[in-house]
């Protein structure tokens, strides 16, 4: 089972399974898109990103976030059980055993071949427990401005079922930045629920991520 310290290693070793020019298929004449090991693939456009936002909010209301958030967990599962074979099969060994370096690697790789923009560990905080993700770019959040809470509910679903069903421990990843909001990146704080249970009454009193990383480790 990889543990959560070793997420943020630094020694990194460049891997292309994941590269685009080898990772995505088309055929122009049926329109289909696949993978190198022929799983079906979707294109997904800016108008339906748009359109999702919009719906939900209109169906749904203040609970339109929850509901991207647990959409963004159950497409966490399923993007954690794809990714875990297919590097499996490509590296002829299980996912745990897997060099932490080319991990990272093909982790980050598959995310912007994916079209979710730039992702990127944090390892600063590693030893008071908690990880920093960033990501940039997003497909999502680009679609959004002007907003007064991080709006990426469905990333954050993502990434909590990913690294819940990697380390085996029940995390969850919490944003405390947003481009939608402004910001230069989009944070993510990863680490057990208890000790994040604080941020979303932190974010209500208008501080920025600095000051909320402060009172976590503080806390």
């Amino acid at each position: 089972m990889i543990s959560v310290a070793d997420l943020i290693q630094e020694n990194q070793v460049s891997g292309n399974y994941f590269g685009y020019e080898t990772y995505v298929r088309g055929d122009l004449e049926s329109g289909l898109l696949e993978n190198r090991r022929g799983d079906r693939l979707i294109a997904v456009p800016t108008t339906l990103i748009k359109a999702l936002y919009s719906g939900l909010e209109k169906e749904t209301g203040q609970a339109a976030g929850l509901v991207l958030f647990n959409c963004g967990k159950w497409w966490g599962k399923n993007f954690y059980t794809r990714f875990n074979e297919e590097i499996t099969d490509f590296y002829h060994a299980p996912l745990a055993e897997i060099d932490m370096g080319i991990f990272l690697a093909a982790l980050k790789q598959c995310w912007t071949t994916h079209g979710w923009g730039q992702l990127e560990f944090d390892p600063t905080y590693q030893d008071r427990g908690f990880i920093l993700i960033k990501t940039s770019r997003s497909a999502y959040s680009q679609q959004l401005s002007n907003q007064s809470r991080p709006s990426c509910f469905l990333e954050a679903g993502i990434l909590t079922s990913f690294f819940s069903r990697l380390t085996g421990r029940e995390l969850i990843a919490v944003q405390i930045s947003c481009e939608s909001m402004g910001a230069d990146v989009n944070r993510f704080v990863l680490g057990i629920s208890d000790r994040l249970h604080i941020v979303n009454s932190l974010i209500d009193q208008g501080l920025n991520h600095e000051a909320i990383l402060s009172r976590l480790l503080e806390a």
